[in-house]
């Protein structure tokens, strides 16, 4: 049976590859989600993969796909840490939810240390670059194999 996965991808990860390059390295957006839709692809798992630098365009797109989404991996860029309409997104799906970031947000600055989505997922994987991606899907289908 195939799970069907919401990605997404928030506030200026669509410049990645360019973007602070010594943080965030040269792989592109496009490259990651290609790499995601292999690792779907190995795992029997259907991707949405959505990115926007609106929180509430990323909101939109959870309640719209709540029917046909299993569960939820996100990199929510800057909204990581003041994007409350995100979280309460998150909790009102009611799917479960990995939260992912390339770099380890826990070894940057202060203010990039708390995560107001953490505590609605399952759990957050930081600072593997786009392992942290790969890592974060194969955690949510482990997640839906228990359920």
């Amino acid at each position: 049976m195939s799970h069907h996965i919401l990605v997404l991808h928030g506030p200026n990860l669509n410049l990645l590859g360019t973007r602070e390059p010594e943080i965030y390295g040269t792989t592109t957006l496009e490259d990651i989600n290609q790499r995601l839709q292999q690792k779907a692809k190995d795992l029997s798992l259907e991707l949405k993969i959505f990115q926007s630098n609106h929180e509430g365009a990323l909101v939109d797109f959870l309640h719209e796909n709540r029917a046909w989404a299993q569960g939820i991996l996100i990199n929510p860029g800057a909204l990581t840490h003041y994007g409350y309409s995100l979280h309460d997104a998150i909790l009102s799906v009611e799917k479960p939810a990995v939260e992912v970031h390339l770099s380890n947000i826990f070894a940057r600055e202060e203010w990039r240390r708390k995560s107001v989505l953490s505590p609605a997922c399952n759990g957050i994987i930081s600072g593997f670059g786009v392992n942290s991606y790969l890592l974060g899907l194969e955690a949510v289908s482990k997640i839906l194999e228990k359920t």
